[in-house]
């Protein structure tokens, strides 16, 4: 397979693991709603909020959304991260700008997406999905750098996103961008994607029960008030655009599956129930049998044409429909802008091509469900947040998200506002100058910020560091696993993992105190008042602390390892 190289790859595809693990400190000001909702915003450079993160969410995300830098020349974004390579400490605090003026701009967005790419692929559960927002700037770098990190036979498709229309002169208008989507491990996936989500559908379902209501009891008065108003709306009825017919059950369409593709079916004769005449049967016969055809009719799931001289199609009403994920999507772009405003409306500027809720809505209904979790790690305005919120509303679903947000401003002033007015409501100006209140989705997210390095620049212990924290990272570093339960310190025992028990022994009063009498010290007495796990771990046991006072033959002869920190400590 081909390979991508630029310049400065050699310094950054291991700089993902030079990257310090951080403490992460929550907000109780800045937190919304229910603090236990189980959602997280991080306002930090993403790069070190995801290396805080992995302890607690390695192998956990269902889903990643992220919608980085295009590079396009005009976003002013800057190259800060803090690389040991002489070509890359030259672009640090450096504006990227177009190309005629930077010729490494190319360079530097591969920089930048490389070590970000490699640390969310440990996040993602084995049937994890990526989708990354993208336009022709950066396309092809992308799939190939993706293709380098996921593997290329991970690739699942590139989505088209139809967002805008362009009648300036010009040679070819873009009217699109791009979702690329990978999977940690294609062969894992569901093999199919169905969602029964959609707003469009809502909003045909809605108009219909309105309507049914109205002439409950005239159907030819209720299908001339359906057809008049899907004349007048099917340009903004994609993909229900067939959906053309109601009855008192609701709108439906007539599918013409009945033909047996291929090979001969089933034969026999279906009267027309005006003229008992025989209707035209598919060429290669039905694809059922009469039985079947006989249970529709009772169900009333047949529609019959004018007379016999059309095949039958059967009645879908538009609340059975699961659709799928298409390679081609229509949505209005500026509707991202639009919601901002709503929500805003006294900003004269909130956040630049902001992705509309839909969107994410959309993809998100797809590939997870209750229980999973959402990452974004160019959280921007917060839409991935309001999306999985919406999406919960929509489907009495639980799903939580991680968002991560780098600059402070945006972080506080719009991410977390904008996350808040989403879970409480708020209100917004409607078309006829009234005000229009919209409800809140409920739940709640903590707010959180990045505090110092686990380990000081003489690589030990921070002194701010809690017991949590240590055993959080230790036990991650141990098994590549987030702890199953957070550790308080009332038992060394932090946690078992394939058939071995691990231990730390901790006392920030003790650090760098190399006495048998501090708590960070494994000692004779200390091995043998150690908790035994529960059944069905054969002995193995490892103890992290900083000292050992006990003789290694007899170590050995217990099953047990001894770590000492911070120098064997080894992470990702």
């Amino acid at each position: 397979m081909p390979t991508l190289d630029w310049i400065g790859k050699k310094a950054v595809v291991n700089h993902h693991r030079d990257v310090p693990y951080r403490l992460i400190h929550c907000d109780k000001d800045k937190s919304v709603g229910d603090p236990d909702a189980g959602n997280l915003l991080v306002q930090g450079d993403n790069l070190e909020a995801l290396k805080a993160l992995l302890p607690y969410y390695a192998g956990k995300v269902k889903c990643i959304y992220i919608d980085p830098p295009y590079n396009t020349g005009n976003e002013g974004w800057v190259y800060n991260d803090n690389v040991s390579s002489p070509e890359i400490k030259a672009w640090l605090g450096s504006v990227v700008g177009k190309e005629a003026e930077d010729l490494s701009r190319h360079d530097k967005w591969l920089c930048m997406m490389y070590p970000r790419l490699r640390l969310l692929k440990e996040f993602l559960t084995e049937d994890g999905i990526i989708f990354i927002s993208i336009d022709d700037n950066e396309l092809h770098t992308l799939i190939a750098l993706c293709e380098e990190i996921f593997n290329g036979r991970n690739w699942v498709g590139t989505i088209i996103w139809k967002n805008a229309t362009d009648n300036n002169p010009t040679n070819i208008s873009i009217e699109h961008e791009y979702i690329v989507c990978f999977a940690k491990e294609k062969s894992k996936i569901a093999k199919e994607w169905k969602s029964g989500a959609s707003p469009v559908r809502e909003r045909i379902q809605e108009t219909a029960t309105k309507l049914i209501e109205e002439h409950k009891d005239r159907l030819d008065m209720l299908e001339a008030a359906y057809a008049a108003w899907f004349r007048e709306n099917k340009p903004h009825l994609w993909p229900f655009q067939e959906y053309d017919q109601i009855d008192f059950g609701g709108v439906f369409t007539g599918s013409r599956s009945v033909h047996n593709p291929g090979k001969e079916g089933y034969f026999y004769d279906i009267p027309h129930p005006a003229t008992l005449r025989p209707c035209k049967m598919p060429l290669m016969g039905y694809r059922f049998p009469e039985e079947t055809y006989l249970a529709l009719k009772a169900r009333d799931k047949i529609i019959y044409g004018k007379d016999e001289n059309k095949i039958i199609e059967i009645k879908i009403y538009i609340d059975e429909y699961k659709s799928k994920l298409p390679s081609i999507y229509e949505l209005d772009g500026r509707r991202g802008a639009n919601e901002l405003r709503a929500i805003f409306p006294d900003a004269k500027r909130t956040f630049n091509n902001p992705k509309p809720v839909e969107l994410i809505s959309e993809l998100v209904s797809f590939v997870t469900g209750s229980g999973d979790i959402i990452l974004d790690a160019f959280a921007g305005s917060g839409t991935t947040g309001h999306a999985v919120l919406e999406q919960n509303m929509k489907d009495a679903a639980q799903r939580n998200f991680v968002l991560v947000e780098m600059d402070a401003a945006i972080a506080s002033d719009i991410t977390a506002k904008r996350l808040q007015k989403a879970v409480s409501g708020y209100s917004k100006a409607s078309r006829n100058g009234g005000v229009t209140h919209i409800s809140g989705l409920g739940g709640g997210f903590r707010f959180c910020t990045l505090g110092e390095p686990l380990f000081d620049a003489d690589g030990n212990v921070g002194p701010t560091v809690t017991y949590p924290d240590l055993a959080a990272h230790v036990f991650f570093c141990e098994t590549g696993s987030p702890i199953p339960r957070r550790a308080d310190g009332s038992s060394p025992l932090i946690g078992t993992f394939q058939g071995r028990a691990i231990y730390l022994l901790h006392s920030a009063e003790a650090i760098g105190v190399a006495s048998a009498n501090a708590g960070n010290v494994l000692t004779a007495s200390v091995l043998d008042s150690l908790p035994l796990p529960e059944p069905g771990i054969d002995g193995a046991r490892v103890v992290y602390a900083e000292g050992c006072t006990v003789p290694d033959d007899r170590l050995s002869r217990l099953g047990v390892t001894f770590k000492q920190i911070p120098y064997q400590i080894e992470g990702l």
